[in-house]
């Protein structure tokens, strides 16, 4: 049922004869029955919660509106909040006879969301098409460069160490700032296969997840975000070093995620969750504690700096930052939130600084950068 009917079906119906810009929920839901409308059960749940959340058991008919046409503004949100309080339902966990793939969206939903009403919303309407292609393209594209690099330098481990690593088009290097497009193409190059597992695992594991709920705009802007931020940083940060790897975005997406399920500890129901908190907290500081040790301590002999690690901890600002104003607007519009220009503006600034910094800086301070390979 899209948004026209509705408004013919209702009009036609008189409704809302009086023009109060309120309609009884058991007046609509007994037209939805009588006329045989089609509406999921999460649709149908909410709009019991509106009902709940008004005195007089009413629904607004822009919000009744919102409901069918699948929008879901901060008032919105706060209406159905309001009223699910005390509106007992089954939970996801007991929904009978489901396939394989819905069982799986339905673990993406307890992984991801916090609120009951939320995971119902997402399982009712959620579709396989399209597909999470952006995580699983850039994954498959950063194994696949590996690998080229891999058989070229016949080298698997610590790939920085050989001197024909750093000729790679797709590195960033200090000497070559003016070729922009390494500042986010490094993100397909990996140190070694330790690093690229890591981050891979990481991307399918939480990236993929993320995809299917917030849709591949939101995710890929906020990856690709902490993938500039982390150049960016290095450039301003530590000058003299090069960058590989997508561990700026990867940061960016599993600090976002860790802070998202942080803030609504007793609404999340994924397993273990503690026990998980815990474990990532952990691969993830050992992460930046090995590339540190990379930077500062190389186990080889090498022509010139080793690979920064500031871009983990650039990532993770985003993610923190960014990424968490993202997550906690599932279904929301971005653009009708306070929070999210101010998160803008602080990125904007960062960038005109960064790229202000990146054009006069290296000249004024007489940074002595490696030659270029």
């Amino acid at each position: 049922m899209d948004r026209s009917s509705l408004l013919q079906l209702i009009q036609e119906q008189q409704l809302d004869p009086e023009n109060t810009g309120f309609i009884g929920a058991d007046t609509f839901a007994g037209l939805v029955h009588s006329h045989e409308l089609p509406l999921d059960p999460a649709k149908l749940d909410m709009l019991v919660a509106l009902a709940q959340s008004n005195e007089r058991g009413q629904v607004c008919y822009q919000e009744l509106v919102d409901l069918i046409s699948s929008k879901r503004s901060s008032s919105f949100k706060r209406a159905i909040a309001n009223g699910q309080r005390s509106l007992p339902r089954d939970g996801l966990l007991d929904e009978p006879g489901l396939g394989v793939y819905k069982r799986f969206v339905r673990y993406v939903a307890y992984e991801i969301l916090p609120c009951e009403v939320d995971r119902r919303w997402y399982f009712y309407r959620h579709r396989s098409c399209p597909p999470p292609v952006f995580m699983a393209s850039v994954t498959l594209t950063q194994i696949i460069v590996f690998l080229c690099y891999g058989a070229r330098l016949n080298k698997w481990v610590l790939q920085t160490y050989h001197p024909e690593y750093m000729k790679s088009p797709l590195v960033y290097h200090p000497g070559h700032r003016a070729r922009a497009w390494r500042f986010l193409t490094y993100m397909f190059m990996h140190a070694g296969l330790e690093q690229l597992g890591f981050n891979a695992l990481l991307q399918l594991m939480i990236g993929v997840p993320l995809e299917m709920v917030h849709g591949l705009l939101r995710i890929s802007l906020l990856y690709l975000a902490g993938v500039l931020a982390g150049s960016l940083t290095v450039s301003i940060t530590d000058m003299r070093a090069p960058v590989v790897g997508g561990s700026g975005g990867v940061y960016a997406l599993c600090s976002a995620h860790l802070a998202n399920v942080v803030m609504n500890w007793a609404g999340m129901r994924c397993p273990y969750k503690l026990l998980r908190m815990v474990l990532a907290l952990v691969c993830m500081s050992s992460e930046v504690g090995r590339a540190v040790w990379l930077r500062f301590s190389p186990p080889l002999p090498s022509s010139g700096p080793q690979p920064s690690f500031m871009a983990h901890l650039a990532g993770a600002v985003v993610g923190v930052s960014m990424g968490l104003t993202i997550l906690r607007s599932y279904e929301e519009r971005l653009q009708d939130q306070c929070g999210w220009w101010v998160v803008l503006l602080a990125y904007g600034t960062f960038l005109l600084f960064a790229i202000f910094w990146n054009i006069f800086a290296y000249d004024l301070l007489g940074a002595h950068i490696p030659p270029p390979p």
